[in-house]
C-alpha cells in the first residue's frame, strides 16, 4: 500500500470550454497534473482494500484522495496498478464512481463518473449532470467532459453550454484547444459545432459552426446565421459576434449569396400602410446592428 500512497499519480484535468482567462489557470491547478509533487493521501469510510490478484486498490466510502491543493472525492475510488521496471506498483489508470467531485483552489468538477488513463493522459468525465464551476464560469455537458492531456485540448459533448454572467456559447459539442508549451497555457480557441447559439445583452445568434478566441472576444459563426435582436433579424452564411461589446455583424457569404433582413417599424410610427418587407430579396446593412 506504501508504494501507492507514495507514486505521483497525474490527473491532469483542465479547464472545460470558459469564454476567458479563468480556463488557462485551471488547466494546470485542477489536477494531480498540476500540482503534481508529493504523496497521494487516501482516505475512506469504509476502509481501503489492496487486491493482489486483480492489481487494484479500492476506497470505499466517502473515499477522498488528496495531492496538493488538489482533491478528487467520490463514493468509490479505484486505483488500478502494474509492475514498473523498479518492480514498484504504477497506477495507470483511476476510476471514480458515484457523487465525484475534483477540487482545487478555485474550480471544481462533478459528475457520476470519472475515468483517468494516466498513459494516454486522457480524463472523461460522465454522469446525469456533467458540471464544471470557476469563479467566472459554468460549463455543463449532457453526455461527457473530457480532457486530453498530450493533444491539449478539451471537449463537452452533448447540449454542452459554457455561461459568463448574461453571455452564452451552446452546442452540440464544445472544444477548447490550449496554446503548446507555455509556462502558464493559454486557451487559443473554442470550436462549437452543431446547433450552435450564441447570445448576449442584445443578440441572439444561431449557427452550424464557431470559432471563439477568447483573446479578442469574438466569435466567428457559419452556416446558416440568423441574428435576432427584438423584432429585428439578419440573416446570412457568416458573421461576427463580440462578446465583449455586444456587437454582432451579419456578413456577405464568400460566395457572394446577398444578406437579408426583415425589419418590423414600430406600431404607429409610419400610419396604417407602413408593414413589415418579408420578401426574401430584402437586404439588410452588411455592418453592425
Amino acid at each position: 500500500m506504501d508504494s501507492w500512497m507514495r507514486h505521483p499519480v497525474r490527473m491532469g484535468l483542465a479547464a472545460l470550454i470558459v469564454l476567458a482567462a479563468a480556463v488557462t489557470a485551471m488547466a494546470q491547478s485542477l489536477g494531480f497534473g498540476g500540482s503534481g509533487e508529493g504523496p497521494i493521501q487516501i482516505e475512506a469510510d469504509d476502509g481501503i482494500e489492496w487486491q493482489r490478484a486483480n492489481q487494484l486498490y479500492l476506497a470505499r466510502g466517502n473515499a477522498r484522495a488528496s495531492q496538493g491543493g488538489v482533491h478528487v472525492e467520490a463514493d468509490e475510488l479505484i486505483a488500478h496498478y502494474r509492475a514498473n521496471a523498479a518492480g514498484e506498483n504504477e497506477i495507470y489508470r483511476l476510476d471514480a464512481n458515484g457523487n465525484v467531485r475534483i477540487i482545487s483552489e478555485n474550480e471544481t468538477a462533478t459528475s457520476d463518473n470519472a475515468v483517468y488513463d494516466i498513459d494516454q493522459g486522457v480524463l472523461v468525465m460522465t454522469g446525469q449532470e456533467i458540471r464544471l464551476d470557476t469563479p467566472e464560469d459554468t460549463i455543463t455537458a449532457r453526455d461527457s467532459i473530457e480532457y486530453y492531456e498530450q493533444r491539449r485540448l478539451a471537449v463537452a459533448r452533448g447540449d454542452a453550454l459554457a455561461i459568463r454572467g448574461d453571455r452564452r456559447v451552446r452546442a452540440d459539442t464544445l472544444t477548447a484547444h490550449f496554446t503548446q508549451g507555455a509556462a502558464n497555457s493559454e486557451m487559443d480557441r473554442i470550436e462549437a459545432a452543431g446547433n450552435v447559439l450564441v447570445s448576449t445583452p442584445g443578440d441572439i445568434v444561431r449557427a452550424e459552426r464557431g470559432d471563439y478566441s477568447p483573446k479578442r472576444g469574438i466569435a466567428a459563426v457559419t452556416g446558416d446565421v440568423r441574428i435576432t435582436r427584438g423584432d429585428t433579424q439578419l440573416n446570412g452564411e457568416r458573421a461576427e459576434v463580440n462578446l465583449n461589446t455586444g456587437v454582432s455583424r451579419i456578413l456577405s457569404s464568400r460566395s457572394g449569396e446577398r444578406v437579408r433582413g426583415l425589419f418590423l417599424p414600430k406600431a404607429g410610427s409610419g400610419g396604417a400602410d407602413r408593414t413589415p418587407n418579408t420578401q426574401p430579396g430584402t437586404t439588410g446593412s452588411n455592418g453592425s446592428q
